[in-house]
Protein backbone atom coordinates (compact mmCIF):
# COMPACT_ATOMS: atom_id res chain seq x y z
CA UNK A 1 0.00 0.00 0.00
CA UNK A 2 1.29 3.42 -0.98
CA UNK A 3 1.99 6.26 2.26
CA UNK A 4 2.42 9.49 2.47
CA UNK A 5 3.83 11.06 5.51
CA UNK A 6 4.41 14.92 6.27
CA UNK A 7 7.39 15.38 8.25
CA UNK A 8 8.16 17.51 11.14
CA UNK A 9 11.76 19.90 11.49
CA UNK A 10 13.40 18.63 8.26
CA UNK A 11 14.11 20.21 5.08
CA UNK A 12 12.55 17.68 2.89
CA UNK A 13 8.41 18.14 3.75
CA UNK A 14 6.79 14.64 2.47
CA UNK A 15 8.01 11.01 2.36
CA UNK A 16 6.16 8.74 0.14
CA UNK A 17 6.80 5.11 0.09
CA UNK A 18 5.32 1.79 -0.40
CA UNK A 19 4.73 -1.12 2.65
CA UNK A 20 4.13 -4.97 2.14
CA UNK A 21 3.54 -6.67 4.65
CA UNK A 22 6.42 -4.78 6.81
CA UNK A 23 8.67 -4.44 4.11
CA UNK A 24 9.28 -0.97 2.40
CA UNK A 25 9.85 -0.16 -0.64
CA UNK A 26 9.76 2.99 -3.44
CA UNK A 27 11.36 5.67 -0.95
CA UNK A 28 10.98 9.08 -2.41
CA UNK A 29 11.92 12.31 -0.19
CA UNK A 30 9.65 15.68 -1.72
CA UNK A 31 9.69 19.33 -1.25
CA UNK A 32 13.05 19.87 0.15
CA UNK A 33 16.03 18.19 1.49
CA UNK A 34 19.97 17.39 0.62
CA UNK A 35 19.73 15.69 -2.89
CA UNK A 36 22.63 13.55 -2.42
CA UNK A 37 21.31 12.13 1.08
CA UNK A 38 17.68 12.11 0.18
CA UNK A 39 19.22 9.68 -3.05
CA UNK A 40 21.06 7.86 -1.12
CA UNK A 41 18.45 6.59 1.72
CA UNK A 42 15.71 5.21 -0.88
CA UNK A 43 18.33 3.14 -2.45
CA UNK A 44 20.05 1.89 1.38
CA UNK A 45 16.76 1.03 3.00
CA UNK A 46 14.90 -0.66 -0.09
CA UNK A 47 13.67 -4.29 0.82
CA UNK A 48 14.55 -3.83 4.49
CA UNK A 49 11.60 -4.49 7.39
CA UNK A 50 10.23 -1.44 9.31
CA UNK A 51 12.24 -2.92 12.51
CA UNK A 52 15.53 -3.26 10.59
CA UNK A 53 15.18 0.61 9.19
CA UNK A 54 14.20 1.97 12.96
CA UNK A 55 16.98 0.12 13.75
CA UNK A 56 19.73 1.37 11.43
CA UNK A 57 18.66 5.44 10.86
CA UNK A 58 16.24 5.53 13.84
CA UNK A 59 17.37 8.71 16.11
CA UNK A 60 19.97 9.93 13.99
CA UNK A 61 19.71 13.83 14.20
CA UNK A 62 20.56 16.76 11.52
CA UNK A 63 22.02 19.33 13.30
CA UNK A 64 20.14 21.03 16.36
CA UNK A 65 16.82 19.96 14.88
CA UNK A 66 16.77 16.86 17.29
CA UNK A 67 15.36 14.68 14.21
CA UNK A 68 16.70 14.43 10.62
CA UNK A 69 15.24 12.84 6.92
CA UNK A 70 16.35 9.64 7.95
CA UNK A 71 14.48 9.73 11.74
CA UNK A 72 11.70 10.96 10.07
CA UNK A 73 11.56 7.86 7.69
CA UNK A 74 11.97 5.40 10.71
CA UNK A 75 9.23 7.18 12.00
CA UNK A 76 6.68 7.30 8.97
CA UNK A 77 7.41 3.42 8.24
CA UNK A 78 6.41 2.69 11.87
CA UNK A 79 3.36 5.21 11.88
CA UNK A 80 2.15 3.38 8.51
CA UNK A 81 2.73 -0.41 9.55
CA UNK A 82 0.86 0.39 13.07
CA UNK A 83 -2.21 1.85 10.67
CA UNK A 84 -1.96 -1.28 7.97
CA UNK A 85 -2.17 -3.70 11.37
CA UNK A 86 -5.63 -1.86 12.56
CA UNK A 87 -7.17 -2.41 8.79
CA UNK A 88 -6.09 -5.65 8.40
Amino acid sequence: MEYRFETENTCAQIIEFTLEGNVVRNVRFLEGGCPGNLQALPRLVEGMTVEEIEEKIGGIKCGFRGTSCADQLAKAVRKAYEESKKTA
